[in-house]
């Protein structure tokens, strides 16, 4: 039998036919809430607050899509009604007790560590980071890594997203060398290059070794207005976070696959790792897939893959790329 969240999200994508808010709700409206759902669900703190509303307010863009012509295909009621105990389903004091606050899983090598060796802790959901709320889209990677630090957290290097995907952190395997004397978009392709050919072999999902339709948040539409990615045609028909369950892996980090994909940082070089304390950051790197997936495969995704300088910038530059199914989540050292 089918769980109730997806047969609630096959009911609705039938059915789906109001938009994110009331007429009335602007984008500032959902965020308002958004941040006390930040509040109230994760404990944030009132400082770390205000400093993320004034990254949100330097844009006419970001949150969890555009109200006009977003339609969910799911409810955060229904998404906590699908999870056994509501989002209480998710809390786990262990994990708490190792990173330091609600909904961070350890990042670590069950093979050879115990969650308590972990030295880094990852987002379990999409930010905002609090299960059964819309992913926040339309952010630049500058202002993703921006919103990261408000909270004493940094925007994950793309080795640690691909360990929370494949239920291990390995070490980090970066061929700087063939980044040496060339361009970035150069450097980009050698490195992804090498990559993809080492872990492709043992390619796999999060949840298993093979792709499987309706295991994550996949199976939403895309707006019949949407041409070429713009905001008033493009809605963010995401699912509410964490409302498949079985979306995840060892380590316990949800919706790596479907929903919205992901703003991760790629260094070129050693003094770039944000694992390491670089506040410089490298360049910007594209992880998992969309809300649209299990329809749409447009290109080769599993949880070691690495992909082309799409949109290519140094993260922290102010024109980063910024799209209707595009976040992030974010790491913190510990």
């Amino acid at each position: 039998m089918k769980p109730l969240s997806r047969i609630l999200a096959g009911l609705a994508i039938v059915f789906a036919l109001a938009p994110l808010g009331s007429a009335a709700q602007t984008i500032s409206d959902l965020n308002e809430q958004m941040f006390e759902d930040m509040r109230t669900g994760r404990k944030v703190s009132a400082a770390e607050v205000a400093r993320i509303k004034e990254i949100f307010a330097r844009s006419n863009y970001i949150g969890q899509g555009n109200p006009a012509v977003t339609r969910h295909p799911m409810s955060p009621a229904e998404c906590a009604a699908g999870l056994p105990g509501g989002i209480r389903y998710y809390d786990n004091a262990r994990f708490e007790q190792i990173c330091g606050e609600k909904y961070m899983a350890p990042l670590y090598d069950p093979r050879t560590q115990s969650a308590s060796q972990a030295t880094a802790c990852i987002d379990q959901f999409e930010y905002p980071n609090v299960p059964c709320t819309y992913p926040v889209v339309w952010v630049k990677a500058s202002e993703a890594a921006q919103i990261c630090a408000a909270e004493g957290k940094r925007l994950c290097d793309a080795h640690e997203w691909e360990g929370a995907c494949a239920g291990a952190l390995e070490a980090p395997d970066y061929r700087f060398d063939l980044a040496s004397g060339v361009s970035p978009s150069t450097a980009v392709a050698r490195m992804q290059a090498a990559h993809n050919a080492k872990y492709e072999p043992q390619r796999a999902w999060a949840y298993g070794a093979t792709y499987q339709p309706g295991v994550c948040a996949g199976g939403s539409f895309k707006n019949a207005s949407c041409n070429g990615g713009n905001f008033s045609g493009c809605g963010s028909n995401t699912y509410p976070t964490g409302s498949f369950p079985g979306c995840t892996g060892q380590l316990k980090v949800y919706d790596l696959h479907g929903n919205a994909a992901e703003h991760m940082n790629l260094p070129l070089d050693p003094s770039q790792m944000t694992s390491l304390g670089s506040t410089t950051l490298g360049v910007t790197e594209m992880k998992g897939s969309w809300f649209i997936w299990d329809s749409i495969r447009a290109h080769p995704e599993w949880c070691r893959w690495r992909a082309p300088f799409w949109h290519g910038s140094s993260v922290m530059s102010s024109g980063s790329h910024s799209n209707y199914h595009l976040g992030f989540r974010c790491c913190k050292s510990i």
